[in-house]
């Protein structure tokens, strides 16, 4: 049996395939350094353009490529805003049961004939569509993105907690300073904050370790438009049970654990993606 395969059509295939990739390549906030908010919008304004174009085009089967492509940046944007803006089971299926009513809505007025444009008409409204996306990207380019603010005590005091059994080793937190997010952008953005790494210097004990870490929540990832958020920056000591004395630790920036000290103090190192203070 032979198989008649339209070479066209096949390449509209592919076409559309592709698109689908960029799309969820573009939302993975790896490329253009866009705010969630103007990424939604751009993909919701996406899913508009297609569709004025599919209602205008009526030749060969572009209409159908155009509302193909259509309906995946539609779904890429829904599970984009899901994903990103966690609107809950709640608002999860009132956004779905909202989208399948569209799409409803847009095929029964399809095969009723009654979206009609003329080329020039669309093109106007295409026109529009760009205008507002590239008005989008003016705003959010303008207002900048998030700023980390690293902020460190001049000291801190651990001592082994009273009552523990005198061997070993033990762990204590203390805090050595926060760090403050700030997104002056009405925009919701992507909330990233920057690696710190912390070491002992000055000290000849045979084991002081430290574990530099923050208190936000593991799944908190976005901030929204005009917040500023502060997080505690909290260090992990393991001491040495046997030492029933406190020990006060300077903090500093700015040097690494090849550093020389005569005094115990801990050395913080601000990761490549935070903001200068």
């Amino acid at each position: 049996m032979r198989l008649a395969i339209d070479s066209g059509k096949l390449l509209y295939a592919l076409g559309v395939l592709f698109a689908a990739a960029a799309l969820l390549y573009f939302v993975r906030d790896v490329v253009f350094d866009l705010s969630i908010t103007v990424k939604a919008a751009l993909l919701l304004l996406g899913f508009v353009a297609f569709v004025v174009a599919g209602v205008a085009l009526e030749q060969d089967v572009l209409d159908v490529v155009a509302f193909a492509l259509a309906g995946v940046t539609y779904v890429v944007f829904v599970g984009y805003v899901v994903v990103r803006y966690r609107p809950g089971e709640t608002g999860t299926f009132l956004l779905l049961a909202a989208s399948a009513a569209l799409f409803v809505a847009l095929g029964y007025a399809l095969r009723r004939g009654l979206p009609s444009l003329s080329r020039r008409p669309a093109a106007y409204a295409l026109g529009a569509l760009v205008v507002v996306s590239v008005l989008l990207v003016g705003a959010d380019a303008a207002t900048g993105g998030v700023r980390y603010d690293v902020q460190t005590n001049d000291s801190v005091t651990v001592a082994v907690p009273a009552g523990e059994q005198p061997r070993g080793y033990v762990p204590v937190t203390r805090r050595i300073g926060s760090i403050t997010a700030a997104n002056p952008s009405p925009f919701t953005r992507a909330l990233s904050l920057p690696d710190i790494s912390g070491c002992i210097v000055g000290q000849t004990a045979p084991r002081e370790d430290l574990w530099v870490s923050t208190d936000i929540e593991w799944d908190e990832d976005t901030i929204a438009g005009s917040t500023t958020r502060a997080y505690a920056l909290t260090g992990e000591f393991t001491l040495d049970a046997n030492r029933t004395e406190p020990t006060t630790y300077a903090v500093e920036r700015g040097i690494d654990c090849s550093a020389e000290r005569s005094e115990p103090t801990i050395a913080i190192t601000v990761g490549e993606n935070s903001r200068p203070d």
